[in-house]
C-alpha cells in the first residue's frame, strides 16, 4: 500500500473531524518522521507539543514496554505499586501537595473546572449553582461540551448547542477587562493559556500573567493555568508561567507529561483546594494506571536530564532571530517563546498558510496552519542546532516557492 490507499482508507471509514496534510507517517526517531514511501521529515509541529523528549525515546519507551509486560490496568477500584510512587514524584517535581491523574488534556481542563466549582461552593462560600469561572477570547482548552461552552471559535461551538453556562469570556491579555469581570463575588476562577497555541501563538504581554495572578489573590479567584500545550519545558522553562515566577493555584498538565507515547494528563492543587472532592465525585477508569505513571515519570527525567527547558531557550532565539532577519513581505510577523513560534504569513495570489505547509512538507518540514494566515512551528525539544539550522532554510525556502508559484 501506498500513501493515496492509507488516505481513501481514512477517508472512507473515519469520521471527517480533521483535515490533515497529505502525508502518512510510518516511524518516528527524535526529530525525524518517515513516511509510507521512506521519505524522511523534520517534525515541526510535535504532536502540537506532546513529543517534546522526541519520538520513541529509548528511557520512555523502555519504562512503557516493561511495565506493560508486567501489569496494565486496575483501575482505581484497587491500589497498585506505581502509582503511590508517580504521585510523589510529580507532586515534589512541580511542588503542589496533590495530583489528580487523568488521560487527555480535556478531562484534566474538565477536572480543573469542577475543583473550581466545588472549591468555590465549599471554601469561598458562593450560593449553589451560581459559580462563574472567567476565560479569554480566542482559548482552546479542549472539545467536551462543557469546553466548547467557552470558545469563541466558532468552528469549536457551532451546531453544538445548548452550551453549559457559567462562563463570562473577556478579552485575552486585558487586565482592565479581568478586574472589572472579578467584581462579581460569584466568581471562582480565572482559567488561562499563559501562552495561547491554537490562536496561534499569541504570547502576551510581559507582566499580564503576574498582574492577572495578583489581582485573583486580591479577590480570592483561583488562578487556573492551562499548561498543556505550553508545559514541559516547551516554552524555554519547566512551565510557561514560570517565566513570570507565577504559581497558579490549578495546573493543567497532559501531552508531553507522556512524550507521546500515551495518553496522560494531570491536575495539580494544594491540599485546601483537592481534597474539596471525594471518593466517588470525579474520576477515570484509565487514570493514573501503572502504565501512565512509569511512562510519566521517565518522561519527565528526560526533561530534565537532557536540560529540554534550557535548550529551547537557546534554540528558540535562533529561531526567531533567523526568522525575523528573513525580511520577505510575506511574512509579517514572528513571535513566540523557546521553541513554541509562528510566523504571520500575508496571502498574495491566492496562496495562504496551508499552502506553506504543503509546500515544506514537500520539502521535508512538516508543520500545521492554525486559521488561514498562521503557521505553528513546535520542534521536538531535542533537536539539534544544526538540524534547526537545516529545517530553518528548508522553511525559507518553501515560503519563497509558495509566493513565486
Amino acid at each position: 500500500m501506498v500513501s493515496k490507499d492509507f488516505i481513501e482508507l481514512e477517508d472512507k471509514y473515519g469520521a471527517h473531524n480533521y483535515h490533515p496534510l497529505p502525508v502518512v507517517l510510518s516511524k518516528g526517531d527524535g526529530a525525524f518522521l518517515w513516511d509510507v514511501e521512506g521519505k524522511k521529515y523534520y517534525d515541526f509541529l510535535s504532536a502540537y507539543s506532546a513529543v517534546n523528549q522526541g519520538h520513541c525515546h529509548p528511557k520512555i519507551i523502555d519504562a512503557l514496554t516493561e511495565q506493560a509486560r508486567t501489569l496494565t490496568l486496575t483501575s482505581r477500584a484497587f491500589f497498585n505499586d506505581k502509582l503511590g510512587p508517580y504521585e510523589k514524584y510529580i507532586t515534589e517535581y512541580f511542588g503542589y501537595d496533590k495530583v489528580l491523574p487523568m488521560n487527555s488534556g480535556a478531562e484534566a481542563d474538565e477536572t480543573a473546572l469542577k475543583l473550581a466549582r466545588r472549591w468555590g461552593y465549599d471554601k469561598k462560600g458562593v450560593a449553589e449553582n451560581q459559580a462563574k469561572i472567567i476565560v479569554c477570547e480566542g482559548n482552546f482548552h479542549g472539545r467536551t461540551i462543557t469546553i466548547i461552552s467557552m470558545s469563541s471559535d466558532p468552528d469549536s461551538y457551532k451546531g453544538f448547542g445548548p452550551y453549559t453556562p457559567g462562563f463570562e469570556v473577556i478579552p485575552y491579555n486585558d487586565l482592565e477587562a479581568l478586574e472589572k469581570a472579578l467584581e462579581d463575588e460569584n466568581v471562582v476562577a480565572f482559567l488561562v493559556e499563559p501562552i495561547q497555541g491554537e490562536a496561534g501563538v499569541y504570547v502576551p504581554d510581559d507582566g499580564y500573567l503576574k498582574k492577572a495572578y495578583d489581582i485573583c489573590k486580591a479577590k480570592n479567584v483561583l488562578f487556573i493555568a492551562d499548561e498543556v500545550q505550553t508545559g514541559i519545558a516547551r516554552t524555554g522553562k519547566l512551565l510557561a508561567c514560570d517565566h513570570e515566577d507565577v504559581r497558579a493555584d490549578i495546573l493543567i498538565l497532559g501531552k508531553a507529561l507522556s512524550g507521546g507515547v500515551i495518553p496522560i494528563s494531570a491536575v495539580l492543587a494544594d491540599d485546601d483546594i483537592m481534597l474539596v472532592i471525594k471518593p466517588g465525585e470525579h474520576g477515570s477508569t484509565f487514570g493514573g494506571n501503572p502504565v501512565a505513571a512509569q511512562v510519566a515519570m521517565a518522561a519527565l527525567e528526560v526533561v530534565k536530564d537532557e536540560n529540554l527547558a534550557e535548550r529551547a531557550e537557546e534554540l528558540g532565539k535562533i529561531f526567531r532571530t533567523e526568522m525575523k532577519n528573513f525580511n520577505n513581505p510575506n511574512v509579517e510577523k514572528v513571535r513566540g517563546k523557546g521553541l513554541l513560534n509562528a510566523i504571520i504569513i500575508k496571502p498574495a495570489n491566492g496562496k495562504e498558510a496551508w499552502d506553506v505547509c504543503v509546500k515544506m512538507a514537500e520539502n521535508g518540514v512538516l508543520a500545521k496552519p492554525t486559521h488561514q494566515h498562521i503557521v505553528r512551528f513546535a520542534p521536538p525539544l531535542v533537536i539539534t542546532e544544526d538540524e534547526l539550522r537545516d529545517a530553518i532554510k528548508i522553511i525559507k525556502k518553501s515560503i519563497l516557492e509558495t509566493f513565486e508559484s
